[in-house]
């Protein structure tokens, strides 16, 4: 049984709730993504903020990135997770669900890593050559 933890991203960097908008871009770049995860001070995942939040809520509105915090953005209601454990079927359910193109991956509640439609993409094609190479 492939698992959230066999194909999600292990290790993911994050961001803190207090931190600015500015150095959160500067972090996407830095490390070529497009999202990162939003922490609390208790270390808790409280939302993941996008590279197009930022433009859509902080800069199209006028507002200066600088000011405005990673906690500004994030909507704590809406925060879907999946538990390492789970199957890669449910991952795929709760993406497709909630149409979510990164889901955190926790493990006793820490966040652990993260699963990206990359990394589907990639375990699938995987699964596929590994089908295609046993009915030959």
């Amino acid at each position: 049984m492939t698992t959230a933890h066999d194909v999600m991203h292990p290790g993911c960097e994050r961001l803190r709730i207090n931190e600015n908008l500015t150095d959160a871009a500067r972090r996407m770049a830095e490390l070529n993504v497009d999202a990162l995860p939003v922490c609390g001070q208790d270390g808790r995942l409280k939302g993941i903020i996008t590279d197009r939040d930022i433009v859509v809520k902080c800069i199209a509105k006028g507002k200066n990135p600088t000011e405005v915090k990673a906690g500004d953005l994030i909507e704590e209601a809406h925060v879907w997770w999946i538990d390492a454990d789970a199957d890669i079927d449910e991952v795929l359910h709760q993406m497709a669900e909630h149409k979510i193109r990164r889901l955190p991956v926790l493990e006793n509640k820490e966040l652990v890593g993260i699963i990206s439609q990359a990394e589907l993409a990639t375990e699938l094609l995987e699964l596929v050559e590994a089908i295609s190479s046993t009915s030959q």
